[in-house]
């Protein structure tokens, strides 16, 4: 097992396309025990709920955060995770993810969404993407040092031996791990593993990404 170590970490940086809304029905509802008369209600009312609630099974009842501001923010981090899953989460259950600087969160993003692009052969293209802020004061497991054994979780290539220790730290009880930035050298990212920690979560500016052929984007603050 990795290190702990206690964080305090203020204004971490996430972006996320700007497409999805801020708020969400379980920003509003008083508490977890309400969902069962939200999940009846899903069935004949609109696709948005159905969307937003219907991949909450991910998580244990426990986990889910509701009734406070970005509550649904929070939880689509972790019940859409991006298929395969990403460095520390499993295809199953996904993470918050975010930079510790902006210019991190800005060379991961570009990096991901210009790797989607290309896969589809997409190279001409606008993606507006909005910064959430978000603070957090926990204990996460601490993989920044080079060394040997923190090597191949932070392979270019491969999520192979990150989502194996995620999958390991999370049956542990684990709250996240906090890691070298794999796309800006230099740069640290925190992937945390349980919604209640998410704290103070804000949405701040929106920026567009524009791909003029292969390489990286330009970056305009709207």
């Amino acid at each position: 097992m990795p290190p702990t170590l206690p964080l305090a970490l203020r204004d971490t940086c996430r972006l996320v396309p700007s497409l999805y809304p801020v708020a969400g029905i379980l920003d509003t509802i008083a508490a977890p025990e309400d969902l069962p008369y939200i999940f009846e209600l899903e069935s004949w009312t609109n696709d948005r709920i159905s969307t937003e609630l219907g991949l909450l099974h991910r998580l244990p009842a426990e986990e889910w955060v509701t009734g406070r501001p970005m509550a649904s923010v929070v939880m689509a981090a972790f019940c859409h995770p991006r298929p395969g899953g990403g460095r520390f989460n499993p295809p199953e259950r996904g993470a918050w993810y975010a930079g510790t600087e902006l210019a991190t969160a800005h060379a991961e993003v570009a990096y991901h969404r210009g790797r989607e692009l290309a896969e589809i052969g997409l190279f001409e293209t606008r993606i507006q993407m909005r910064l959430y802020l978000a603070d957090f004061q926990a204990l996460f497991h601490d993989v920044r040092a080079q060394t040997p054994d923190h090597a191949p979780l932070h392979d270019p290539e491969s999520y192979t031996a990150s989502q194996a220790l995620a999958r390991e730290l999370l049956e542990a009880g684990s709250n996240g791990v906090i890691y070298r930035s794999v796309r800006r050298p230099g740069g640290e990212c925190l992937a945390c593993f349980r919604p209640a920690l998410v704290a103070n979560v804000r949405p701040d500016a929106h920026f567009e990404y524009c791909w003029e052929g292969r390489g990286a984007p330009r970056i305009r603050r709207l």
